[in-house]
């Protein structure tokens, strides 16, 4: 059982796009729902979340790696490379050897680690043209898992992550249904007891192709164009927010 729980990375572990203002940062996501699950019962039970969106593979592991170790964690998830994917230029066997290193340090502390692959975007116009970026990483993240022996969460192979309304508007974010199945996904990878369901949405409904289209020039528009603006400053959207939870405490669980 489970004392001590880190999670290190970057918007999808901070939690973004699962709204919640009752939460640090106003953001809820599956690493809260996660730890909330590992608490029942569990009285010595606690966790931080470093995570910080828009960071970089390297900044993820400078600003977060040691202050992770520091706490002595008996259970730690890494994710982090996924902004750097969608740089025009990524050197995605440097990310890996990065990674491995911070892997490695956490397995010889003892920790029990979590490695996630990425989400296979084939379903969506942006994302299909990284999607060979992505499959590149996730088999580098697969034998990283493989060599040091970490928990693998395989979100490549979750299909019920292709059907977007599991995402938020932003279209970069899980929503509440996402997060949800990702904290069931690594906690039936981590063979813990949990009392998580996922959403019942039903069949999609069809989209004419016309609306579509006036919803991808809105969505452009209002989220893909601040993006590259961003880019173009050289500023990200993590630069004025902290760490969810950057020290252990106990949890309140639901």
């Amino acid at each position: 059982m489970s004392k001590r729980l880190v999670c290190l990375g970057d918007s999808f572990t901070e939690g973004v796009g699962d709204d919640d203002d009752s939460y640090p940062n106003g953001v809820r996501g599956w690493a809260d729902r996660t730890a909330e699950q590992l608490a029942i019962g569990n009285l010595e039970f606690q966790y931080a979340n470093l995570a910080v969106r828009g960071k970089l593979l390297a900044q993820v592991l400078s600003e977060q790696l040691d202050a992770g170790l520091d706490m002595r964690p008996d259970l730690v998830t890494l994710y982090a490379g996924g902004n750097d994917l969608m740089r025009p230029k990524v050197d995605i066997d440097a990310l890996i050897d990065e990674l491995d290193k911070a892997v490695r340090r956490f397995v010889e502390s003892g920790a029990k680690v979590v490695l996630f692959t990425g989400v296979d975007g084939v379903e969506d116009a942006l994302f299909r043209k990284m999607r060979g970026r992505v499959a590149i990483y996730n088999e580098h993240i697969r034998l990283l898992s493989a060599r040091h022996n970490t928990v693998l969460v395989d979100m490549w192979a979750m299909r019920q992550l292709r059907d977007r309304r599991r995402w938020a508007p932003d279209r970069l974010h899980l929503n509440a249904f996402g997060h949800t199945e990702i904290a069931i996904a690594l906690l039936d990878a981590l063979g813990e007891p949990h009392t998580l369901v996922p959403a019942a949405l039903g069949v999609r409904e069809y989209v004419d192709p016309r609306a579509q289209r006036r919803e991808n020039l809105q969505w452009a528009k209002e989220y893909a164009l601040p993006w590259v603006q961003r880019r173009l400053r050289g500023e990200s959207s993590g630069d004025t927010i902290p760490a969810k939870r950057p020290v252990l405490a106990p949890v309140v669980t639901p």
